[in-house]
């Protein structure tokens, strides 16, 4: 019965998310295939996938007890406030951090996970910054207090 809740309600989200797709505006400078072109193609697998959820339900699952849901609502807290936080730590610090936390209830050890989080944040850094060279949140690495990017030479 719950993966068919679920599944109704995806199907409800896939076609808000249609209908909010339909409705960003076209730009000046626009490419053959439209604004709105991927999230149609999100949200058209977001709706199959919860048909198949209605069409095809698992058998009722063994819900987690009350120490497991406390643990799943502290990560949704960190996820919560890495996403808070990010404009003011910075994208390395915040990263490094909940990738630590998040190793470390995964079953590891408290320095390996540190050391994890820290590779983690620096690997999607390269990647991102220095290979795709995308804009991440520099926070106490060069934004000012008020969220604003402070002019740096380098920047």
């Amino acid at each position: 019965m719950s993966d068919r809740i679920m599944g109704v309600i995806g199907l409800a989200l896939s076609g808000f998310y249609l209908w909010a797709a339909s409705i960003i505006p076209e730009s000046f400078m626009m490419d053959a295939i439209g604004p709105s072109t991927f999230p149609n193609i999100i949200a058209i697998i977001f709706g199959i996938c919860s048909i198949y959820f209605i069409a095809r339900p698992d058998p009722e699952p063994r819900w987690p007890t009350l120490n497991r849901l406390a643990e799943i609502g502290f990560t949704v807290l960190v996820c919560l406030l890495y996403a808070i936080w990010l404009p003011y730590l910075g994208f390395l610090i915040s990263t490094a951090l909940a990738a630590s936390y998040m190793s470390w209830r995964l079953g590891g050890n408290p320095l390996a996970s540190v050391m994890i989080g820290l590779g983690i944040s620096i690997g999607i850094y390269i990647c991102f910054k220095l290979v795709l060279g995308l804009s991440l949140a520099a926070g106490l690495l060069g934004f000012c207090s008020r969220g604003r990017l402070c002019s740096r030479p380098d920047d």
